[in-house]
């Protein structure tokens, strides 16, 4: 459930009304970014991946260009994966010294040719949601960003029926992570005999919540995708993509 954060504008209205409120930010225009940071930087694959992309939007049906795309897909996970030296467990660690509460979702993302893991926390009150960035490389909190679940809930600035179904879903996660056995690091920690974990996640089809989705990189790259029940802990492969 990767959430899109916003850090909101506090108005005078707010304010008159009596209502507190504290914004968080990474720094000014010109503080690097969180990616900037990252202990762990990427090889600049730029012109590369401009080639790729080319000869992926010429549509050719040629299987070694597929074959040597996939090759090249799976060389940059391996990549991704190896240079993660702070595993999903110990990122989600860090996060929650850093925003107390209920860890949601963790992912190891490339942004400007940097490695962060970005973990999603439910703080303590229920509401309040923190995107905590970590170092793969040290380990370190690299910045976070807040929402409030109750932002735009009394619909007076333009909340529509998208953000309602956003809060549902959010409420729903927030309910079955909430009352789960096993946490998002020990689900971690339950799917890492099958390869390096890259994604934590709460895999919700609408219906019912009721597994961690886990996702994993091998040596050599290939993905692999888990189950980790929310009660037991049991680890099954993901068929669902098949």
């Amino acid at each position: 459930m990767k959430r899109n954060i916003v850090i909101a504008t506090i108005t005078a209205a707010a304010l008159v009304g009596g209502g507190t409120a504290t914004a968080f930010a990474l720094g000014g225009d010109d503080e690097p970014s969180a990616a900037g940071r990252s202990s762990v930087q990427l090889k600049d694959h730029d012109d590369r991946d401009d080639d790729r992309d080319d000869a992926r939007d010429d549509d050719r049906d040629d299987a070694r260009d597929d074959a040597r795309d996939d090759q090249d897909d799976k060389a940059e996970d391996a990549a991704e994966a190896k240079g993660a030296k702070v595993s999903a467990a110990e990122a989600i660690a860090a996060a929650l010294k850093s925003a107390p509460g209920t860890a949601v979702s963790a992912d190891l993302d490339e942004d400007d040719g940097a490695l962060v893991w970005d973990v999603d926390v439910l703080g303590k009150d229920g509401r309040t949601w923190h995107s905590v960035e970590v170092d793969p490389g040290t380990g370190k909190v690299l910045g976070s960003h807040v929402e409030r679940d109750d932002d735009g809930a009394d619909g007076d600035d333009g909340a529509d029926s998208d953000d309602s179904d956003d809060a549902a879903e959010d409420a729903r996660v927030a309910a079955a992570v909430k009352g789960s056995s096993v946490t998002a690091g020990e689900a971690a920690k339950a799917a890492g005999g099958k390869g390096t974990v890259t994604s934590v996640d709460i895999d919700d089809d609408g219906s019912r919540v009721d597994v961690w989705d886990v996702e994993t990189v091998s040596a050599d790259g290939t993905e692999g995708h888990w189950n980790v029940d929310l009660g037991s802990g049991k680890v099954t492969a993901d068929r669902s993509d098949d």
